[in-house]
């Protein structure tokens, strides 16, 4: 059940990524609004940590089903060590941290598109023709 959960998790963030690559290229205003409410609240800040911590699980258990596991092993576990540091971050520190640098990289949004899309595909890719 659980591994079936990490599968599942594994998916959704690659489509996740694919959607947001698309959505820099049919609206770009969408993408900046949801990029700069990042660290907002303290609510949002730790609904994103619950979500890295739920992905980095994922990508820890399901990795040695998955082409290149070795990539995806050390993914999850840094996502999961970046987590754990960031639960002992006021979430203060990462509204401050958001203000500044969110907007100094939406100068590079057709690039975060181009590398959405690339990494979403490369995740679904290797989920779906799992490790030998």
């Amino acid at each position: 059940m659980i591994d079936m959960l990490a599968a599942a998790a594994v998916v959704l963030f690659g489509l996740y990524l694919l959607g947001l690559g698309l959505t820099v290229f049919l609206r770009r205003a969408v993408v900046a609004r949801f990029l700069l409410a990042h660290g907002r609240s303290a609510s949002a800040h730790y609904l994103e940590l619950t979500l890295r911590l739920v992905i980095g699980g994922a990508f820890v258990l399901r990795a040695p089903s998955m082409l290149f596991a070795e990539v995806f092993t050390v993914f999850g576990w840094v996502l999961l060590v970046t987590t754990a540091g960031l639960f002992t971050v006021p979430w203060q520190w990462h509204r401050r941290f958001a203000q500044r640098s969110v907007p100094q990289a939406l100068r590079y949004l057709t690039l975060l598109g181009i590398a959405s899309l690339a990494l979403g595909s490369f995740v679904l890719f290797a989920a779906a023709h799992g490790g030998t």
